[in-house]
Order: C-alpha cells, then sequence, then structure tokens
C-alpha cells in the first residue's frame, strides 16, 4: 500500500487517507488497505471486525447513524459513482458539539489515487449521493441493533458551519430538488432530542 497523503479534516478526528493507483493501458492495479501501515501510520489499535458494501441511488441520503457496546468506527471509500460523506459530533462536552460537516468523494478511474475517510466513534455517520454509487466501508465494532440511534441528517438545529461552501452548495440543491430518504432515517432525532436522551451520556468527549 502506498500512501499518498493522510490530512485532518475538522473536526480534526475525521482523517482522510489517499492511497496510489499505479495505471498503464490495461486500466490500474491498487492496494487499498495494508493492516501493518494503518496501526503505524494512521488509526492505532485499529481493528476490522465487519465489512458492508452499500449500493445508494442518485439523490438518496443516509444517516445520521451511530451505536454503542460496542462502538463503530467507520472506514469508508466510494468503488463508484459520487459520494459526499456526512459526520457529525455528538460527543457531549466537546468543543464541536452539534457541527456537521461534509466531504465530497466522487469516484474518477483515471485518478492515479483514490480515498478513505475515517469517522471514529463519537460521530454520527452519513452519505448523500450525487449519482448511483456503490461504497464499502470497514467497520471496528459489529452492528449491535438494541444500541443505535439515529439523529435526522435533515434537522435544523444542525450546526454547518465547518462545511466547505461549495459542499454545502450542493448538498442545499440536492435538498431543495428533494432527497430520497427511509422512513427510519426520516423519523430519527433531533440533536436536542438527542442530547436529552439518557443514553447520549454514551458519548462524552474524551471518553470515547
Amino acid at each position: 500500500m502506498k500512501i499518498i497523503q493522510i490530512k485532518n479534516l475538522e473536526p480534526k478526528e475525521i482523517k482522510v487517507l489517499r492511497f496510489a493507483r499505479f495505471a498503464d493501458n490495461r486500466g490500474y492495479f491498487t492496494e487499498p488497505f495494508r493492516f501493518s501501515q494503518f496501526i503505524q501510520e494512521f488509526i492505532p489499535d485499529f481493528k476490522i471486525v465487519q465489512i458492508n458494501e452499500s449500493f445508494s441511488k442518485k439523490g438518496v441520503i443516509r444517516g445520521l447513524h451511530f451505536q454503542w457496546n460496542p462502538y463503530m468506527g467507520k472506514l469508508v471509500r466510494t468503488i463508484k459513482g459520487y459520494m459526499i460523506d456526512l459526520f457529525l459530533d455528538i460527543r457531549k462536552k466537546s468543543p464541536t458539539y452539534g457541527k456537521i460537516s461534509a466531504y465530497e468523494m466522487p469516484s474518477d478511474f483515471d485518478k492515479d489515487y483514490s480515498e478513505w475517510i475515517w469517522v471514529p466513534p463519537g460521530f454520527a455517520h452519513g452519505n448523500i449521493f450525487l449519482e448511483d454509487t456503490v461504497i464499502e466501508y470497514l467497520c471496528t465494532g459489529e452492528y449491535s441493533p438494541g444500541c443505535e440511534a439515529g439523529i435526522n441528517p435533515l434537522d435544523k438545529d444542525l450546526d454547518w458551519s465547518f462545511c466547505p461552501n461549495q459542499t454545502k452548495e450542493k448538498i442545499k440543491k440536492m435538498i431543495k430538488r428533494g432527497l430520497i430518504i427511509s422512513e427510519k432515517d426520516k423519523k430519527g432525532l433531533s440533536l436536542k432530542q438527542w442530547g436529552s436522551d439518557e443514553k447520549s451520556n454514551n458519548f462524552i468527549y474524551g471518553r470515547v
């Protein structure tokens, strides 16, 4: 695995890892994951226990999902299509609590690199899709249906001040056109409702 760049986003706990593709007239080859490099250079104590794949149609929004017992960190990449990844800080007492941001991850087979985004425990996660898209995510916790919750990604109390303006405008246009959202996500909690739920005490800044 050839790592080209590791960068922190805002909030700083969100990281993007860019890795090389090796192309010729046949196409390209890449090694997107090597365990030893990840724990040495990117995420200490990283351990995959579950791999998920998702296909979403253009105009779909998913999220904002999270779980505890066990906590689940997610390492996400776009296989094909165009994803905007969403991440919201839900750690009580965090200086960035309630702030949501986004990172654009289009797939382009002509590029000499691809990217992972790391969304650690303590952040609610979601996606918006600008094209029919396939994504993959490696999880550090197994799915626990009794210990999961979701915040409505369209909750008006979310603070988008960290989100790049260009990305924010794309999201606004998608919302204006109308997004495809599941009933479960539509019924997600508001940030205020989640903050007053005793289960939110599973996410305290400095402990997660």
